[in-house]
């Protein structure tokens, strides 16, 4: 018998039963995918999926501490179910102590959805999305320029039950969109992206006009040498940039003297003013339209995060506060360690700037600067500064008072999000955007565009 003939919930309480452990966590994630391709103005290919990954936690104590075992399989059988229990346990015997050992998150919370059947996608998700792309490819074609790209819709409800009494659901729904419009030649490429719950929200003719001016941008072609440039970062380019910084706010990581966020001598920045402007970076599981699990949702630990905070509730948080630095990312046992306050990671991320200006306006107001279309290829070259390194890609854009005048060449990169939050002079109107370059790890954002006065492109770059 397949564990899909199982319902989750079921499957969740059979897996507690089946424990021996002193503590277990078991979570049922119930997956289900819907996609969309096309190339040359034609849809090329489509499909539906769906999957199920049961994970299973298993704290053992002993003299030394408290150990835990962390197994995870795919299409788990009815037969297989005690062999994967007993394997977690067996991974807990055998490990040390761990040294995020906390006590399981408690309380009878039992949410009335944890028995419903999962929600899961379809085609039926592209009913209306599909037919304007169509429509598209047709304007496309008579445009002179191809249309590629893909749509991805995907569904999961996950199910947690704890020995602890916890029996939680959460149902995220994740959606992207990517559009590319080239020239028939090849050498005009012109690419946009959009972040969704359910494609109702997205409108392939706008993004297929915007892109239609962008490559008629590009007839004109102007060569500029690598330097420092007054620079308009659009909301996915900053996103990209802040979702980095996001990820290496280790609370843990900063106390100890290894971060950007390390104060000189020890300790953190915490308090510290990064900004000059009114910059708020904040999470919040209840963000409309951005909506993530309102509680710790970890399948194993690592840095600030821990098997043994499953289940704790996740509130909305101000990581920057009018430009100064609020808070770090910390689990139970690392803010113990280091007397910051218990601030997990929320699968979402904000930067409001307090202004309304739209791109399109602080292009016009430009007296000459670089308007950038996305980022890629991030890497990071110093921790200590933050200091990354990428390309830009799809187009660069020279503006001289307040009008686009052509495309430049693409370059390298080099610099700290941290920097840019410090050096940046303006921000526009906040709006949900898709970060290109972690497109396939985060994608609930929502960023203003940023005016920096003296972007670092340090080399040409030959990418497109």
């Amino acid at each position: 018998m397949s564990a899909r003939t199982n319902k989750p919930h079921e499957v969740v309480e059979r897996a507690l039963e089946l424990s021996r452990a002193d503590g277990c966590v078991v979570i049922a994630d119930e997956q289900s995918t819907a996609n969309l391709r096309w190339a040359g103005n034609a849809l090329t290919t489509n499909g539906v999926t769906r999957s199920r990954t049961l994970t299973v936690i298993a704290t053992v104590d002993g003299k030394e501490g408290t150990a835990s075992g962390v197994v995870s399989r795919a299409a788990v059988t009815a037969d297989e179910l005690e062999p994967l229990v007993r394997a977690a346990e067996a991974a807990a015997r055998g490990a040390g102590a761990a040294e995020d050992a906390q006590p399981l998150v408690t309380g009878e919370v039992v949410v009335p959805e944890f028995t419903e059947a999962p929600a899961e996608t379809s085609s039926a998700v592209f009913a209306d999305f599909a037919p304007a792309l169509g429509e598209s490819f047709a304007r496309a074609r008579a445009g002179g320029r191809e249309l590629y790209g893909f749509a991805n819709h995907e569904l999961v409800s996950t199910y947690m039950g704890t020995s602890t009494g916890l029996r939680l659901r959460h149902d995220q729904p994740n959606g992207t969109l990517e559009l590319n419009a080239k020239s028939p030649d090849r050498t005009r490429s012109a690419w946009a992206g959009r972040s969704t719950r359910d494609f109702k929200d997205v409108d392939p003719a706008a993004l297929d006009a915007e892109l239609a001016v962008r490559l008629g941008w590009a007839e004109r072609r102007i060569a500029l040498p690598a330097g420092r440039y007054e620079t308009l970062l659009p909301p996915t380019a900053v996103a990209d940039l802040l979702i980095y910084q996001m990820w290496s706010a280790s609370g843990r990581d900063a106390a100890e003297g290894r971060t950007v966020f390390s104060r000189p001598g020890g300790g953190t920045r915490l308090g510290e003013k990064l900004s000059d402007l009114p910059l708020t970076l904040r999470s919040d599981p209840n963000e409309p339209g951005l909506e993530s699990a309102p509680f710790v949702l970890a399948h194993s630990s690592g840095g600030d995060s821990s098997v043994f905070d499953n289940g704790l509730p996740l509130a909305a948080t101000e990581w920057v506060g009018e430009g100064a630095l609020k808070n770090l990312i910390t689990s139970r046992h690392s803010a113990g360690l280091t007397g910051l306050p218990v601030a997990p990671a929320v699968d979402n991320l904000i930067l409001d700037g307090g202004a309304d200006r739209s791109l399109e306006e602080m292009v016009a107001s430009t007296t000459r600067g670089l308007l950038l279309t996305c980022l890629w290829y991030i890497r990071e070259v110093d921790p200590a500064t933050l200091l990354l390194t990428g390309l830009t890609r799809d187009g660069v854009y020279l503006v001289e008072n307040g009008e686009v005048v052509g495309e430049v060449n693409n370059f390298r990169f080099n610099e700290s999000p941290v920097g840019l939050l410090g050096r940046a002079v303006e921000a526009g109107r906040t709006e949900k955007t898709l970060p290109r370059e972690w497109s396939d790890w985060f994608t609930r954002a929502a960023m203003p565009a940023l005016r920096v006065p003296d972007f670092n492109m340090s080399s040409v770059s030959q990418g497109v």
